[in-house]
């Protein structure tokens, strides 16, 4: 088992940044994938970004991409998502998520934490 903590959403206006972190705690960090979902209100949870196990690799939702940074440090057990140039439309909540291999749907995760609510006003 993985134990996924997110923290770090919160209220901002347009153009500011945020700076979201997840803890994990149980199985070997390194051994995952990771990576960040976001779900609006009536929408379906969608991929924002994703890192391979040490860093090599990272993927992004197109647009997010310019905006938003994943990194990870395996010696502190997280992950972080640095959110510049926030707009009203990446208000969600925002989970992240463990698995074995670097995809952008859900069924590739099989840990989640709860989430992190990000609202962006106008």
């Amino acid at each position: 088992q993985v134990q996924l903590v997110e923290s770090g959403g919160g209220l901002v206006q347009a153009g500011a940044s945020l700076r979201l972190s997840c803890a994990a705690s149980g199985r070997t960090f390194s051994n995952y994938v990771m990576a960040w979902f976001r779900q609006a209100p009536g929408k379906e949870r969608e991929f924002v970004a994703g890192i391979t196990q040490f860093g090599a690799s990272t993927s992004y939702k197109d647009s997010v991409k310019g905006r938003f940074t994943i990194s990870r440090d395996n010696a502190k057990n997280a992950m972080y998502l640095q959110m510049n140039s926030l707009k009203p439309e990446d208000t969600a909540n925002y989970y992240c998520a463990a698995g074995r291999i670097l995809i952008t749907t859900m069924n590739g995760y099989n840990y989640w934490g709860q989430g992190t609510q990000v609202t962006v006003s106008s």
